[in-house]
């Protein structure tokens, strides 16, 4: 199983709606799917349908044995969830001197090609754990100036746990998210990221799309809300660029 983190400190980018689409698209292309929510607000939960769930990630983090019989089934075809519940707030303090919480659960876990998780948008204790148990990062960037700003730090971040806790992890990329190709803004962020980061960013480009706002209000992906919409699309291209990366790691 090849574990992929979508980090981003900062809230607003995109991040969750990238890891419900992307889990979305891969399981939709023959992969089976873990996705992960890492995040107490629990957004990538709700926005498949989650809600209300009794217990989930937390219960997993404390008992690791327990994963596999608190994993959800989305009603998509290869497409599971481990739920984040109220409760997964306060692992970001017992997690505090626990870095490879997460990494045991994975290791209970053998049935899936892929695990996406959706990390906090913090550089607490339970992104450092994701980041920890990550095979890989996925960065989505937000199409503005001050998503640049908060990307030195999380560099910087990915640089010291590398160090010290996961040799192996990787920036499999950066996403450029909510993209509006009106605006001088937007193109010029782009054009600066794909300088400074190269052949790290995906081609792929998320635009701003009402379809993708709307979808989780109806708990579901892009791809059974609107696929013929153009966040759907470039979710798709989105998946196809990522699995490509995936199976070279």
């Amino acid at each position: 199983m090849k574990t992929l983190g979508i980090v981003n400190q900062k809230g607003g980018v995109g991040k969750t709606t990238t890891a419900i689409n992307l889990a979305a698209y891969l399981a939709a292309g023959g992969r089976r799917v873990l996705l992960i929510d890492m995040d107490p607000q629990g957004n990538a939960s709700s926005g498949l349908g989650l809600r209300g769930v009794e217990a989930g990630l937390y219960e997993a983090l404390g008992t690791p044995g327990r994963a596999t019989e608190l994993i959800v089934d989305t009603g998509q075809e290869r497409l599971s969830v481990l739920p984040a519940t109220p409760d997964l707030a306060g692992a970001g303090v017992e997690l505090s001197d626990e870095p490879y919480a997460l990494r045991a659960v994975l290791e209970q876990l053998s049935t899936f090609d892929v695990a996406i998780i959706d990390a906090p948008p913090s550089l607490g204790p339970l992104t450092i754990n994701v980041l920890a148990a990550a095979d890989a990062l996925l960065i989505p960037l937000q199409a503005e100036y001050y998503a640049l700003e908060g990307l030195a730090g999380l560099t910087e971040t990915v640089d010291r746990v590398r160090a010290a806790l996961n040799p192996r992890l990787k920036v499999l990329g950066v996403a450029i998210t909510m993209f509006d190709g009106r605006t001088n803004l937007a193109q010029e962020v782009e054009q600066s990221v794909r300088q400074h980061f190269g052949e790290l960013v995906f081609w792929s480009v998320i635009p701003r799309n009402v379809r993708l706002s709307e979808a989780p209000s109806f708990a579901k992906p892009i791809n059974q809300f609107a696929p013929l919409s153009s966040g759907a699309a470039a979710y798709k291209r989105l998946a196809e660029e990522v699995m490509q990366r995936v199976e070279k790691i």
